[in-house]
């Protein structure tokens, strides 16, 4: 954890109206490893632990960091197999600590880094994955009317849309020129998506370190980080997630390729897009390569803006970032190839 950089103060007399069963601050400390928006641990006095999350100082990309919906969306799944942290406050008054932010309850778990699970037996491996396909499943299977989230974003052209809003994003921050991600943005922008229209709430960050696990055992606690959830096509997610079986292990984006799975315990590609099927109710994933390609793309664009905002000085942890960005070639390598592999 590294140092804070807002009123402690301030903060105290927000919460002591608002959650006020929450007594005062005795220490505040910021969390590492986020890259969009900070988050910081509040020890109270009365032993309870909260969790604050807030939008980045400086200059931001229209809609980016958006702490408001992460919070409307965690709340609204309070209520649904959907687990998720209990959300307490959101505060829209900027002059309290300098940006929106928004306050719930610390979940006590454990959060599992590396997508190999080397500290894991082999047995609780198989079922770890089986864990998360069952809560993407349950992501995807939540009810939009009966939850409120029916307004939650514009159905339909989902991909269509995401291609726009990160290529335009890419296109203003591009920190380096980068042909390749030039011709699969060409090729996106170009090609029919082959997605049907169905419509559910999707993660959009859906990984395995976005997730809280039990001590002691393989139930997910929590899911965390929904800055870029909305209503949307559920393929982005599982294809998302499952970019970890085609990137090298290691690094500060470490994958899977290299590894033998059987021997490990863990699932092929084909066996974790089976759990997963199961859990959301479905048959196959048709078209894959398209996803993977898509998600690639998708996740060029985030990286980069990490390193956009390195530059500006306003990242939440720039070391981490720039290792990070060096899966960029990678990325771009997985998108060319799948492109190349689509029919």
């Amino acid at each position: 954890m590294t140092k804070i950089d807002f009123s402690v103060g301030s903060l105290s007399s927000w919460l002591a109206k608002v959650v006020p069963d929450a007594g005062p601050i005795a220490e505040v400390a910021r969390f590492k490893g986020g890259q969009s928006n900070p988050t910081y641990l509040l020890d109270m006095q009365s032993g309870r632990k909260l969790v604050l999350r807030r939008k980045p100082f400086g200059d931001l990309l229209k809609s980016a960091h958006a702490v408001d919906r992460e919070y409307r969306v965690q709340k609204a799944l309070a209520q649904t197999d959907v687990p998720v942290a209990p959300m307490l406050a959101l505060c829209d008054d900027e002059s309290v600590i300098g940006s929106m932010f928004y306050v719930m309850d610390h979940v006590d778990g454990r959060i599992l880094w590396d997508p190999a699970l080397p500290e894991q037996s082999k047995a609780d491996r198989g079922k770890i994955y089986v864990r998360m396909a069952e809560t993407l499943g349950a992501i995807h299977r939540v009810d939009l009317t009966e939850t409120g989230l029916d307004g939650f974003g514009r159905p339909g052209n989902y991909y269509q849309r995401q291609i726009s809003r990160w290529g335009r994003a890419y296109r203003e921050t591009a920190t380096v020129e980068r042909p390749e991600m030039d011709w699969v943005m060409k090729w996106l922008e170009e090609t029919s998506c082959p997605a049907d229209d169905r419509v559910t709430l999707v993660h959009g960050d859906f990984r395995l370190d976005n997730l809280i696990f039990a001590t002691g055992s393989t139930q997910v606690l929590a899911v965390l980080d929904w800055e870029i959830s909305t209503l949307g096509h559920p393929f982005a997610d599982i294809s998302y997630q499952c970019m970890q079986w085609r990137l090298p292990q290691g690094g500060a984006f470490p994958g899977l390729v290299g590894l033998d799975r059987t021997a490990h315990g863990l699932p092929s590609e084909e066996e974790y897009l089976a759990m997963y099927c199961r859990a959301a109710g479905i048959s196959e994933i048709p078209h894959w390569p398209y996803y993977i390609a898509f998600n690639c793309f998708r996740m060029v664009a985030i990286l980069d803006g990490i390193l956009h905002r390195i530059k500006q000085g306003t990242a939440a942890d720039p070391d981490r970032g720039r290792e990070m960005g060096k899966v960029i070639p990678d990325l771009l390598a997985i998108a060319m190839q799948q492109i190349n592999s689509f029919k």
